[in-house]
């Protein structure tokens, strides 16, 4: 397994099935910002949709606001399996496809 640059919690425990895309055993480089999200959707081969919620304040209403933001992830075969729910951790990389900048690198099951 390749160290890519980041303290890890959880290492990844599944089995690797030769996806060159993977941060831990393929080709993939990660660099830039690292979100904490919970998976919002789990349908697509091989990535995810996260959201992160957070509060804005909107100072006209003297009032807070949430705001929601969806990334969609690519999801390496040595992480495991997910669930909608679970909290996760996703690192920026290359572009994968039209939507997909980021990959999961670790994950939490929720309790």
């Amino acid at each position: 397994m390749r160290d890519i640059g980041v303290e890890l919690n959880n290492q990844p425990q599944g089995e690797w099935d030769g996806d060159e895309n993977c941060p831990f055993y393929g080709s993939l480089r990660l660099r830039g910002q690292i979100i904490e999200g919970t998976i919002a959707k789990v349908g697509m081969q091989k990535s995810i949709i996260v959201e992160r919620e957070h509060t804005r304040y909107m100072q006209k209403f003297e009032r807070y606001e949430k705001r929601t933001r969806r990334y969609a992830a690519h999801l390496p075969s040595c992480i495991g399996e997910v669930n909608v729910g679970d909290s996760v951790r996703i690192m920026e990389c290359r572009p994968l496809s039209k939507t997909v900048t980021f990959c999961v690198i670790e994950t939490e099951a929720s309790e």
